[in-house]
């Protein structure tokens, strides 16, 4: 299916590019999210009416996600789970988990989706790095210390 997009995604395409993605994508996700449009004759000329709209409403965008990566640079989350004496947690800190802690520190916007854990969930008692897509061209790295709970 030809779409025009709305605003930059990931690994698909710029603002204002027409490009060919399959036909669910564009349906189930591109679509409903107001990312993107049919490529239509009609929906071209709307988009080169709005184009000057849709780059400041990007620019500004881009700036809220830069500012909310310097705020996220410096900051060590601290999220405490049950563990055992050998430092192994009973279940896991998932994206979902240092979402939900952001978000409760103040961090607002943030989504599980954002979360990129490279390694899987953590398992263990530590301090590790963890990245936060913000904006598909900002992404920060925080400090996540998991602290062992011991039952």
């Amino acid at each position: 299916m030809q779409i025009i997009l709305l605003e930059k995604v990931v690994n698909v395409g710029n603002l204002g590019e027409v490009v060919r993605v399959r036909d669910g994508y564009a349906r189930n996700f591109l679509i409903p999210q107001k990312k993107a449009r049919r490529a239509t004759e009609t929906a071209l000329k709307e988009f080169e009416v709005r184009r000057v709209e849709l780059e400041k409403i990007q620019a500004e965008k881009l700036a809220l996600a830069q500012a909310l990566g310097q705020r996220l640079e410096s900051f060590a989350l601290s999220i405490t789970q049950k563990a055992g004496v050998d430092g192994r947690l009973f279940g896991s800190v998932t994206n979902m988990d240092i979402a939900l802690a952001l978000v409760a520190a103040g961090f607002t916007g943030i989504e599980k989706a954002q979360i990129r854990l490279s390694e899987g969930p953590l398992k263990a008692v530590g301090e590790f790095q963890v990245q936060v897509a913000i904006h598909p061209d900002v992404v920060s790295s925080i400090s996540v210390i998991v602290v062992g709970d011991l039952v």
